[in-house]
Parts: C-alpha cells; structure tokens; sequence
C-alpha cells in the first residue's frame, strides 16, 4: 500500500515548523514499524515542476509493507499527531501501485504490477536532475508546468520534492488512463520536453509511476466531488 499525505499550514510559527522538519523528520520516519520507503517533500508553487517553493504546503510519501501497519500509523504515531496538530488541514490518499519504471534514491520503491487502471488514475514522475545540465532543464520545463493546469482530463496536480531545483516530482490525478497518456505522448510541449530528455540526458535518475485510487482521508487539499472514491 502507498498513501501520500498533504499538509497545509498557516501563520509564520508553524510554516516555520514545517520547513524546519525537512532536515529532522525523515530520519525519525524511516524507523516507523512496517514502512518500507518514505520522503518528506516540499511543494512547488505550481502545479508541475516549479523553481518557486510553497511553503504552506508538505508531502508525506508512504510505502507500507501491510495495511495493519499504515492504520496504525495515521491512527496512533505521535509523528503524524505532531503534522496534524500544526497543520491547518490535511488530507491523505490511499493508493493501490499499477506499475512502476525508474528508481528513486537508488532503489525501486513500488511494485512494477504492470496492471490497467480503469477510471481516474494518480500519476508520480520523479526527476533526479545534473546539476550540468540544470539551465537547460528549466528554460524547456517552465513554460510546460505553466500550461499543465489547462490540459482535458486533468483533476488535481502538484509539484513537489526534496531539494527545489535539483529534486522534483509530480503528483497528478486524472480521469482516465487515456486522458494521461494523450498528455505525455500527444500534446506537443510536453512531447518535446520527453525528446530533450532523450536528447540531452538531463537527469541522472528518473521514475514514474501509476496507482488507483483505494480512499482519501480528510479533505482540504483535493475536493472530493472529484473523485468516485467513498471517504474512509
């Protein structure tokens, strides 16, 4: 089981906490019972890759080996208690790895079921870029994270990840598998950015992955009459 949690915070003081868990917290999250992979991430101001940091909002990305472990954790860790009671509203999907290709951090972090969504499906691509090749990253990638809100199909987007500039990643909702794919593979911009990629080799590590939608837990974040999944 995968869950992403988002985080919302207002007022200086707990922004401050917030950012201020980036340096502690992954280090005390890793040694939570029955998670295999976890990253604390920050979020873009836009909803793709974004050189401009939000610090209102945070990530929690989850990897549980059972689902015993992922109750456990939302419902009793202190860790979690802690972002909730700073937070000033959260949210955390449920999600069910379809397939995966790439690695992040050096080893593969979902299941590669190599399985078919049908109806909505959420989206990670994730980027590791050289710091050579940075510049031209950006000058390509901006113009295509500016237009993504506008694309058919498209329910929910975000931009975020570990270090801005270097680290970033994507998490998208869309309606269908068809809708996201004529996205990557159709729409010319974006067409073009995957050609530089091949091209010019800008990253030295990349993944992507595709999940279904299990739940959503809380609400703030994502509105839910987008979604056909029941709250928990």
């Amino acid at each position: 089981m995968v869950t992403l949690s988002f985080f919302k915070y207002q007022g200086f003081s707990n922004r401050w906490w917030a950012l201020t868990q980036m340096g502690t917290m992954p280090s005390l999250v890793k040694k939570v019972e029955g998670l295999s992979f976890s990253k604390l991430l920050g979020s873009g101001g836009k909803q793709g890759f974004s050189i401009l940091p939000n610090f209102g909002l945070y990530g929690l990305l989850c990897v549980w080996k059972n689902e015993a472990s992922a109750t456990h954790f939302f419902q009793e860790n202190s860790i979690f208690k802690n972002f909730k009671h700073h937070s000033s509203t959260h949210q955390t999907i449920f999600l069910k790895t379809l397939s995966s290709h790439g690695k992040w951090d050096g080893v593969e972090p979902f299941e590669n079921l190599k399985e078919k969504a049908t109806g909505k499906i959420a989206v990670i691509t994730r980027a590791k870029i050289k710091l050579s090749k940075l510049w031209h990253f950006w000058q390509f990638v901006r113009p295509v994270s500016k237009d993504m809100y506008k694309k058919d199909g498209l329910i929910f987007s975000v931009g975020i990840g570990e270090l801005p500039l270097i680290q970033q990643a994507t998490f998208s909702i869309w309606e269908s598998t068809e809708k996201m794919m004529e996205y990557a593979y159709k729409d010319a911009p974006h067409k073009q950015v995957i050609q530089k990629t091949r091209e010019l080799g800008w990253y030295s590590e990349e993944l992507f992955a595709r999940f279904s939608i299990l739940s959503v837990v809380g609400e703030g974040i994502i509105p839910l009459d987008t979604l056909t999944t029941p709250q928990l």
